[in-house]
Order: C-alpha cells, then structure tokens, then sequence
C-alpha cells in the first residue's frame, strides 16, 4: 500500500554462509572457463571470469539467502567467499554483464564431460537389457515474467505473453539430467529435440513429441523410440502379436505392428512400428473447467517403439519411468530456487539452467543418489551453517547404505 514502509532486508554477512568444502571440487571443474569470453576484453581489465561467476550462481542456489542477484553481489563482496571460491568484488553492472558475456553452451559441453564421471545409480534390473541408455525427454515452462526481453514473447489467443521453456533430456541409470537447451516457449518441443539427437540411446518422450518425422529422425540417428502416441493415431495393423499372462498382468491389453500415419503422413517414417496398448486410468476433464493437460485420456495408452525384441510390459515399464523427469522439474523450479532468475536474457537463463543441472550432477556425485529435497535441504543447512559437517556426512554415508542394500 501507498505510504508504507517495506522492512530492510539485512546486509548478508560472513556467518550467513559456511560450508565451502564442497565448493572446491565445484572450482576445478570449472577452471577449464575461466578464460571464456575474454576475447572482446582488448583492454585485458576484466576481473570477473565465467568460472567465477558460475561459482557465485551456484552459491546462490544452495544458500537461500542469497534470493536474487543483488544479495549475490553482497555476498561476493565477503572477504570468506573471496578467498574460497577465487572471487574478485564484482558490482551489480558486472554480474548482470556477464549474462551476455559468458557463452552458456560452453557450459553445456562440460556438463556432459561430468556425466561420463557418474556411475549407474540402483535401477530395475530389467532395464540393463535394453542396451540402450535410456533418456527421457520434456520440456517445462519459466513462464510470464514481464521483463523478459521481446525473445520470449509470442502470441496466443490474441494475448501477449511471455516465457521461456527449458527441454531437457535425463538419463534415467544415472538419475540426472545430462542437456537442456532455453527456447522461447513457443517453440516446437520436437523439432528441438531433432537437432540434439545422438546414437545408442532409447528416447522415451510423450505425446507432444508424437511427430512421425521425429521418430524418424531417431531412427537415421542411430536410436530408437518408445513413444506415446495420440489418441488420433491412424495405424494400419499388419501383425497381431500374442500377450503373454506376464504381459497381461503387467497392464498391457494389445501387442500389434503396423504402418503409422495417414497418406499425407505416410511418408514420414519409412517402416513399420510396434505398438503396445497400456491398460490406464482415463484422465477426464471436469465439468466447466479447461484441462491444462491437454485432451480427455481414454482407456488405454498406445505406445510406439522400433523396438521388436523387447517384452512388451518392459516396453510399459520404460514409458512410466516418465515420472522422473517430472521429478527433476519439481526440484529445478522449486528446490535449486529457479523460479528466482537472475537474468531475463535467454543467454542468460541458460547459463542459470545449466548451473542448476550442474548442482543436480554434484549432488548425485556427493550422495551416489539421485538428487532429492531432502537431501538439498541438508546441504542448504550445512551451507548456512545449521548442520554441521559430521551431519551432512553422517546422512550422505546413510545414503549410500541404502544405494547398498538396495
């Protein structure tokens, strides 16, 4: 209200923020950036670097009091993070600058040098005989934010509006996100898929990727697919395939092969395709009201793969470990403090992104665990100084216990 006062937020000071032993693991990965974006500095003055400033952003993220690029700026003036994590004093205009700076997609290449250092995390077994690695693909919005610049507006239903979305691909074996490539939120979620494919994976998408020109794509890739398709799908049925009472059991109700599309479309996948039909609960929308998820689920999931040799309840089995990227969002947007930009640039908001994964990557590392909430929190209380090193250790050591016995 007009007239009233808004309580000063307390300057951030040196015991505000503890628990940097981790943070030197976090500093060598991301010496390899430290010259980065150097080039247009002909004057040779610039004093922060991008390892420097990934390392603040990241600092960010697991010190909650630290919400917002000015009480970064504050905490970087500390002669304790300083000295820990190689900073130099920055001012505010320095940060910001470096949003536009710092190229993200070299952050984006180290990240999946980091990958290859994780190790398989527990899993059903069933999946090691796929011989694929297994990479679920989504996208999630970061959406209506009114300074996001004109890159992220776009039309719908005669409103302006403006957002960003974040698609990301996850390998289920190591529990962790391993891309994610910032668009507009318009954009095709599939045809951003098609040009970050790569070989000897099996890409288990919904059906907003349901493009048979994509599944394609996978195929000339060098992948495969399991793919759930639209309700409107034409197949053109050319094999029964028999359930088995395992099959049965595990919900699958038809086991078919067939030519995908209708004549227009026929073209766009050049061979036939299984389908598997899933026994499911129908999502209705309520009465009166939209349904954010999209159009009324029937009775049954039809899933397509390239993949014949495989049981078909495994074919299930593989769609809904779905859930785990849904899980990864929860964590990145409400855990990891995303929801809390620090830039509206799309550069920007990738450098952000791209940190985020890499905090899930170091976590996964620390506990040989997927990254979970409580866990987060716990390091969070260790960074602020709550919990003390013996506890953050006591629960990663119980952790691994259960990675153990599992």
């Amino acid at each position: 209200m007009w007239g009233m006062s808004h309580p000063k937020r307390r300057k951030i000071e040196e015991r505000d923020l503890t628990g940097f032993k981790y943070f030197k693991q976090i500093t060598r990965l991301l010496e390899g950036l430290h010259d980065a974006g150097c080039g247009r500095d002909r004057a040779g003055n610039r004093r922060l670097h991008m390892d420097q400033y990934l390392a603040l952003v990241l600092l960010q993220m697991f010190n909650p009091i630290c919400e917002s690029l000015r009480a970064l700026q504050q905490a970087g003036e500390l002669k304790k993070v300083q000295r820990l994590l190689g900073v130099p004093r920055a001012s505010l205009g320095s940060l910001s600058e470096a949003a536009g700076v710092f190229d993200a997609a070299l952050l984006e290449r180290l990240l999946g040098d980091f990958v290859a250092e994780l190790k398989p995390m527990a899993h059903d077994p069933r999946f090691d005989d796929l011989r694929q690695v297994l990479t679920l693909v989504d996208g999630t919005w970061l959406t209506a934010l009114p300074r996001m610049a004109r890159w992220a507006l776009w039309q719908e239903s005669s409103r302006d509006r403006r957002g960003a979305k974040a698609h990301v691909q996850f390998e289920v074996l190591k529990g962790v996100p391993v891309a994610a490539t910032i668009t507009d939120a318009h954009t095709s979620e599939a045809g951003v898929l098609k040009t970050h494919l790569a070989p000897g994976r099996l890409y288990v998408v919904d059906r907003g990727y349901a493009e048979y020109a994509l599944f394609q794509a996978i195929l000339d890739a060098g992948s495969s697919f399991v793919g759930r398709l639209r309700d409107n799908a034409v197949l053109e049925v050319v094999e029964e395939r028999p359930v088995s009472a395992e099959a049965w059991a595990a919900g699958v109700r038809r086991d078919t092969v067939g030519w995908l599309g209708s004549k227009p479309t026929r073209a766009d996948l050049t061979c036939p395709v299984r389908v598997v039909e899933m026994a499911c609960t129908p999502h209705r929308k309520r009465s009166g009201k939209t349904a954010r998820g999209g159009p009324e689920q029937g009775e049954r999931l039809r899933l397509a793969t390239d993949r014949m040799d495989l049981p078909a309840d495994l074919v299930g089995l593989v769609y809904q470990a779905r859930w785990q990227i849904e899980t990864f969002f929860r964590t990145f947007k409400h855990v990891l403090g995303c929801r809390h930009l620090l830039s509206h640039s799309q550069n920007g908001i990738a450098l952000q992104t791209y940190a985020a994964i890499l905090a899930c990557l170091l976590i996964a590392l620390w506990t040989g665990r997927k990254p979970t909430r409580r866990t987060y929190e716990m390091l969070c209380y260790y960074f602020t100084g709550w919990a003390d090193l013996d506890e953050v250790e006591a629960h990663i050591a119980a952790l691994k216990d259960q990675t153990a016995q599992a």
